[in-house]
Parts: C-alpha cells; structure tokens; sequence
C-alpha cells in the first residue's frame, strides 16, 4: 500500500517525514530526501536532524528493537536505522551504512549532547539484521548477518530524560536520496540473556 492508504507498522509515528515511503506486507520502504541526516558534530556541536525519522512507544522494562534492512547505498553515508530516541540531545542509531570509500558496514552513533561514532564492522550482504535491546538502564546494540546468531557493535547508557522511544530513520547526507527496506520489524517485551553473544 502506498503512504496515501498505510498505516505505519508498531504505532510507528513520523517525526521528520521522508520522501516518499509504503507498507506492504511485511515490508516497510522509506526513502530519505537528498542531502539528509541525523548527527551533532562532536566538534563544533552543529546539529543535522532532518533525516526520515519515525518513533513509537516500547513496552515498560526491557525490551528488544530489531529489523532486517536492505538500503540502496549509492553514496557516502547513504544508510537506513534502527535508533533509540530520548530527546534532540540524546538519541542513538545503529546504521547499515555506506561507507565514503564504498564499503558497506555496520555504524553506530551515540548522542549525548554531540555524537559520539564508530565503524563495527565491514558486511559482505546485501540484506542485514540489526538490534536494539534495553536492559535496565543499559542499551546494546547488535548486528546479525541471519537473524540468529548475534555479534555485539556497542553498549552504553544514554541518560537524557524518560522515556525513550524507538523507531527507524533514512539518511543521505551528500547523496540524492537513499531507500531502505525494513522487513520483520519486532518490538517485543523480552531480555537480552546474554551481552556478547547476543542470544
């Protein structure tokens, strides 16, 4: 269905609209406006927030964000998100993402007034798992190439008011515009049982 006749899965809420984005079956694609992002430079402090961005509300306690994604990375930095979201000064994402010298790999950014970022690791795949769990006040993020067997990229404390939300975003920062495909979008009321493993 097209966003005209849609609804967004999970209660899903758009806080930056996209470009353009559809729900069909268990599929849901959005595509970032050209020249779009979701960073707060760690020098400078000057903000991007104009990347799609949609949030919805998890359940009390722990609980675990996942999807798999696809995304047409055509540029630098062209990437489709999983993100915990607190307020514009404290939020985290977890990126399948093009990196500038064409890579495609695992990012994560966390954001606790300026964005702290890191590469995890380069992908060889061309549809990619990723995670978010909350553990009392703790969040870990995890990637997964099956959707089975996890590897951890990071885990930190975001502090920043409550609640948080979760959600998806698409970003491309130097580029025309990026689709990502989110399919098998879970938020569920369940425990990370074990940090570096992932099961």
């Amino acid at each position: 269905m097209s966003s005209e006749t849609a609804a967004l899965p999970l209660s899903l809420d758009w806080v930056v609209p996209p470009a353009s984005w559809s729900f069909d079956g268990d599929v849901l694609t959005v595509t970032a406006v050209a020249r779009t992002d979701l960073f707060t430079d760690p020098l400078d402090g000057s903000r991007r927030q104009d990347a799609a961005l949609a949030l919805t509300v998890p359940p009390e306690g722990d609980w675990q964000w996942s999807a798999r994604l696809r995304v047409g990375l055509r540029d630098a930095w062209d990437a489709g998100a999983l993100l915990v979201h607190a307020d514009d000064e404290h939020w985290a994402k977890l990126t399948f993402e093009r990196a500038p010298d064409g890579t495609p790999g695992v990012f994560s950014v966390v954001t606790r007034g300026r964005s702290d970022d890191a590469i995890a690791a380069p992908v060889a795949v061309d549809a990619l798992w990723l995670r978010i769990s909350r553990t009392g006040e703790r969040f870990a993020f995890h990637s997964s190439v099956d959707g089975l067997r996890w590897s951890l990229v990071r885990q930190f404390t975001l502090g920043g008011p409550a609640p948080v939300r979760v959600g998806i975003g698409a970003q491309s920062p130097v580029g025309e515009g990026c689709r990502a495909d989110f399919d098998s979008l879970r938020l569920t009321p369940t425990a990370l049982a074990h940090l570096f493993d992932g099961r």
